[in-house]
């Protein structure tokens, strides 16, 4: 195990106290998740404090805690770290990693395509050299300074998340992590619930400048209607380049061509003045964009380029994020497309448009099955109903949906398209398994909170079984 942090150097950066001498190789908040030799953070929550997990994480191989108190159960010499706020000292134990680190660090924000630029990233600058990134969406007020904190400090590159739901939440992130280069993937009307309009929106986002000195770089979609305002925040903070992506005569990273298939996708690509032919191995044209975001983060880190553009015919989507599976059941089989991470009215079309390039097989049907999306405030029941045009016009045959403002969309929808309807999301697992059949292509989509993963896991369950068409509607 290589050593991330000792006690004495944990205890230095906190203020804390070691208990006893103890070194860890990784950090971890979940004690369900802690692999031996991590530090354990005890972090208190509104409905939780990992106080009383501490124990369990000890005896999984935990290297440590970082506790604010001695919880029950613990041994008296056990490897603790005592601070007065575990927060608090999370964020100066982040500070230290940065402080000392030698990467050329990246932080990315938008509305959405965070994590899957994050991971495409991750994936072709590790080609080069080592590169680390946040892990999952750890994307908040402690999911950024836990990653910051497990950041080694012999890593040549590093990739950050930064998300929020309220004005004022990227900037003190971004002080904290202090990129090298920005990114905002796209602005798009999401977080309604809490901002008045989507300029809001986009001023929040734009918070990303926020810890980027002057020897940085930003990098915006210049195909984003917001491109102006955001290019005006980041030469408001004096950085040194600005670079765009898109397929906009004026971008950095300017898309030529791109032709897709249900396996990915072949782009050509200007950039410098030279023409770059590569292949994105995730399919929908929203891995194309991403891709341009690469390509153009890549330029401002000076990293290779050419390199980068041959390394993304290896991205693949991820669970919850678009990640296909062919499921075999007695018969044949049928696709699985996991969207049940996230969702917002941008990732659902772009979905949509996903799902309506896949090619079901012979007399068989695309499936949408999908939920609420959240924090869409009074604009949710509209935004939820508009989804009836992309799902028409991407020829899907029949839509399951579940959720109070997804019943706006089942009555905009057309008669034929309408399959079950559920308040909650575990009352559609019978009728959607029951009705998928052998050569469909199912997608399934909704917001986190509308707990559209059992309906993937039980789709999953049932490889192998028969597989009868059922009609689904009702």
């Amino acid at each position: 195990m290589s050593t991330l942090w000792t006690a004495a150097d944990a205890a230095r950066a906190t203020g804390g106290r070691a208990s006893a001498p103890w070194r860890v190789g990784g950090i971890a908040s979940d004690s369900r998740r802690v692999a031996p030799g991590d530090l354990f953070v005890a972090l208190k929550g509104p409905n939780y404090d990992a106080h009383d997990f501490v124990a369990e994480a000890l005896a999984r191989g935990a290297g440590a805690a970082l506790v604010s108190r001695r919880p029950e159960g613990v041994a008296v010499d056990a490897p603790l770290l005592l601070v007065d706020d575990v927060l608090v000292a999370l964020k100066a134990l982040a500070a230290a990693a940065r402080e000392r680190a030698a990467a050329r660090i990246v932080a990315i924000t938008g509305s959405v395509g965070k994590t899957g630029t994050k991971e495409a990233l991750r994936h072709v600058l590790s080609a080069q050299a080592t590169c680390f990134a946040s892990p999952a969406s750890f994307d908040n007020d402690w999911g950024v300074p836990l990653s910051l904190a497990a950041l080694p400090a012999e890593a040549r590159f590093a990739v950050f998340e930064i998300g929020m739901n309220h004005p004022g939440e990227i900037a003190p992130l971004s002080r904290l992590v202090r990129p090298h280069v920005g990114v905002v993937t796209t602005i798009e009307a999401v977080h309604l619930a809490y901002f008045e309009t989507v300029e809001g929106i986009a001023d929040a986002k734009a918070e990303i400048f926020e810890g980027i000195g002057h020897d940085g770089a930003a990098v915006l979609n210049h195909d984003n209607r917001f491109y102006k305002r955001l290019a005006a925040a980041a030469r408001a903070r004096h950085m040194a380049r600005i670079l765009s992506f898109g397929e906009d005569p004026a971008a950095d990273a300017r898309l030529v061509a791109a032709r897709h298939d249900a396996e990915g996708s072949d782009v050509t690509l200007s950039v410098e003045g030279a023409t770059l032919d590569y292949r994105v191995g995730a399919p929908g044209a929203h891995w194309v964009t991403l891709s341009l975001a690469v390509i153009a983060t890549v330029l401002a880190l000076g990293a290779d380029v050419a390199a980068a553009a041959g390394a993304l015919a290896g991205v693949r989507p991820m669970p919850g994020r678009g990640a296909r599976d062919r499921i075999v059941r007695e018969g044949g089989s049928f696709t699985l497309i996991d969207e049940s991470y996230n969702a917002n009215p941008a990732s659902m079309r772009a979905a949509i448009a996903n799902l309506g390039a896949t090619e079901p097989g012979p007399g068989a049907r695309r499936i949408a099955v999908l939920g609420d999306m959240l924090e869409l405030g009074e604009t949710a029941p509209a935004l939820h109903a508009a989804l009836a045009e992309p799902l028409v016009a991407a020829g899907i045959d029949l839509v399951f949906t579940a959720g109070e403002n997804m019943a706006c969309l089942r009555e905009a929808l057309p008669a034929p398209l309408r399959g079950r309807h559920a308040t909650r999301s575990d009352d559609l697992v019978a009728p959607v398994v029951a009705a998928v059949g052998v050569g469909d292509v199912v997608m399934v989509k909704g917001s986190l909170g509308s707990r559209m993963a059992p309906i993937v896991a039980a789709l999953k369950a049932r490889a192998g079984a028969p597989a009868p068409r059922a009609a689904g509607n009702g």
